[in-house]
């Protein structure tokens, strides 16, 4: 089985063979929860186990399944998030519920016509394994799916297993909290957009603030990484999703994923999503590519037309890794470029910002240091109940 797990997932390891950090000499080895076996196979020994995965979900090159299978746990079912089991669906793309053609186990779509599991999803389900990558940022969906699966457990009295990953993004905080009236599955929680919490602290923020249904809780146990801190530069050993492909684009997307909600391409369907910006009407023509139908972008915006716009792919890795707050340069001169006023946005701006505030400070002219300093009163709140559920070194 592991030749064919290396087969399917080669092509997406491609992307993160280049634009990748250095390694600090003498720096320790960090160990993701899933390494550390040790904490947590006894945990599923005897059970009937799920797991909530994706082609992230690794110990060291081998897929989690089957270090399960080989040690003789019982695998009896899969959740699939956004992107699919083996994490090549489109962003958005409706998935259905199937079997995995490797391990003939069913896999139960939470990115279809359902993002929580039922009860009969879960009958004769003993515990369940989250086992995820996320990047740290609030519009980015495993952390929805997180709520879910943890709302589920605790409703039909499951315990759940977090194997908790580093967050490349985890070293600062930034932007505006969630507004409750945009609570959404690109947005559930008041946290702000960079959030600074691995998924397993995240989990327990959820637990801890009574974000689930009536403030349930779940049976949550966290297994750590080990030399990890929030100070840490985290490379990623694959793309967490289709067109998050290196670590320049993983850095670009708390600042570039803003871009989603406007008429603007973002990359999706080039080689270098996350790292270019563009749209047929953008005056000045240094700089074009042409979006096309591709692996992660089936129908991409403005698909075949000439896109004029910024190339960020110059930008340094290492000068992206130590830059502590989202960059709303590249945002602001877009809006003031295209000349469209209000339709410069979609609707779904708004679900990405969080609130209807930082659209009109934009249309109103206000400057990047007064939109930022806005922020700061919620996102001190915020630190102040994030600390409460840090398990490494904070940054600060």
């Amino acid at each position: 089985m592991q030749k064919y797990i290396f087969i399917v997932f080669f092509v997406l390891f491609i992307g993160f063979t280049c634009c990748q950090l250095p390694k600090a000499e003498n720096a320790p080895i960090i160990k993701t929860g899933a390494e550390r076996t040790g904490l947590y196979f006894p945990l599923l020994i005897g059970k009937s186990v799920a797991i909530v995965a994706n082609h992230t979900s690794l110990i060291d090159t081998v897929h989690l399944v089957d270090s399960l299978v080989k040690s003789g746990i019982t695998v009896v079912k899969f959740f699939s998030p956004e992107h699919g089991f083996r994490g090549t669906k489109d962003a958005g793309e409706s998935i259905n519920d199937n079997i995995d053609p490797l391990t003939n186990i069913p896999i139960v779509s939470l990115y279809g016509k359902k993002k929580k599991p039922g009860a009969q999803d879960l009958n004769q389900i003993d515990v369940i394994i989250f086992d995820i990558q996320d990047v740290g940022v609030r519009f980015y969906t495993y952390i929805s799916t997180l709520h879910y699966i943890m709302e589920a457990c605790a409703e039909n009295n499951i315990p759940l297993v977090v194997l908790d990953r580093p967050n490349p993004n985890g070293f600062y905080v930034d932007g505006p909290l969630l507004q409750k009236k945009y609570r959404s599955f690109v947005g559930m929680h008041p946290v702000p957009i960079v959030y600074g919490l691995t998924i397993g602290e995240y989990a327990q923020m959820i637990n801890g603030e009574g974000w689930l249904n009536h403030k349930i809780l779940c049976k949550l146990t966290v297994i750590p990484c080990k030399n990890y801190t929030h100070n840490s530069r985290y490379s990623l050993p694959v793309n967490p999703s289709p067109n998050l492909r290196n670590m320049k684009a993983v850095y670009l997307y708390p600042s570039l994923g803003l871009f989603e909600g406007t008429v603007m391409n973002v990359g999706r369907g080039t080689d270098f999503p996350f790292q270019v910006i563009g749209h047929p009407g953008f005056p000045g023509k240094d700089f074009f590519y042409v979006p096309k139908p591709s692996y992660g972008a089936g129908n991409p915006k403005h698909n075949n037309l000439k896109c004029f716009g910024l190339d960020l792919r110059s930008q340094p890795v290492d000068s992206l890794a130590n830059k502590k707050s989202i960059d709303l340069y590249w945002l602001i001169l877009a809006y003031k470029k295209m000349n469209l006023g209000e339709k410069f946005f979609t609707g779904y701006f708004n679900s990405l910002a969080g609130n209807d505030v930082l659209k009109q400070q934009i249309i109103e002219g206000i400057s990047i240091e007064e939109i930022k300093n806005s922020w700061n009163k919620d996102i001190e709140k915020y630190k102040k109940t994030r600390i409460k559920y840090l398990l490494y070194p904070d940054f600060e």
